[in-house]
């Protein structure tokens, strides 16, 4: 399974190269947290049947929960099935705050 480092990624966001950013974090941990990457489009990962099929895949995307465990693995490995060039944030939102990255409220 393909994975981005929190400092990778705050990399590519600070060179400005277009990534698509997916917050699947479920509902109550996002509104737990107030925050996100900015940028992010939050995706309820309870209802992944219902969006899958809406993701353009015409820039990589980078998907986020809060640890970085099974539901951004699983959707990662979903949409790379579908076609996408996908891969997840490692140690998730969780990680990416703890290193002191930027985040945006909800």
């Amino acid at each position: 399974m393909q994975s981005i480092s929190v400092f990778e990624l705050a990399q590519q966001l600070e060179g400005g190269n277009p990534i698509r950013l997916l917050d699947v974090r479920r509902a109550q941990a996002l509104a737990a947290s107030g925050v996100q990457i900015a940028g992010a489009q939050w995706k309820n990962p309870a209802l992944w049947l219902d969006w899958k099929d809406d993701i353009q895949h015409d820039l990589p995307i980078v998907v986020y929960c809060a640890h970085g465990h099974e539901i951004s693995q699983g959707l990662t490995a979903t949409l790379k099935a579908m076609g996408a060039n996908v891969c997840h944030l490692e140690g998730g939102i969780s990680e990416w705050l703890a290193q002191g990255q930027a985040v945006a409220p909800v």
